[in-house]
């Protein structure tokens, strides 16, 4: 810390207290410096860095057609159950019940065979 107030600085600042270049912190974490006090990056433990989609093995398996038998059922059964229902079902449960059915099933097994340990 400087004694020098904000109004007297010799930086060129203004003085009113704006210290917006600053944009970046640094955090010290203990767990990133070993004995010697060099910074260790261990591979995959992790961290701040995603891991590439690329980088996974990934196959297309019986989660993808689990999906795309309820996307048939979401995209193609329910519409035409929708436009082919019985007479007898009444217009609320026939125009959002049914639609409705199918989208949360659709949404659940989307998320479900997207998310693998």
């Amino acid at each position: 810390m400087s004694s020098t107030p904000d109004a007297e600085r010799d930086d060129g600042g203004e003085g009113d207290g704006d210290h917006s270049l600053e944009t970046t912190s640094y955090t010290h974490d203990p767990a990133t410096f070993d004995e010697d006090g060099d910074r260790v990056d261990a591979e995959g433990d992790g961290g701040d860095e995603p891991t590439h989609p690329a980088a996974v093995d990934r196959e297309f398996d019986w989660r993808g057609w689990v999906l795309i038998g309820v996307m048939a059922l979401a995209l193609v059964v329910a519409p035409l159950v929708v436009y082919l229902r019985p007479p007898v079902l009444p217009f609320w449960v026939s125009l959002v019940v049914m639609p409705l059915i199918p989208a949360l099933l659709l949404g659940v097994v989307a998320v479900w065979a997207t998310t693998r340990p």
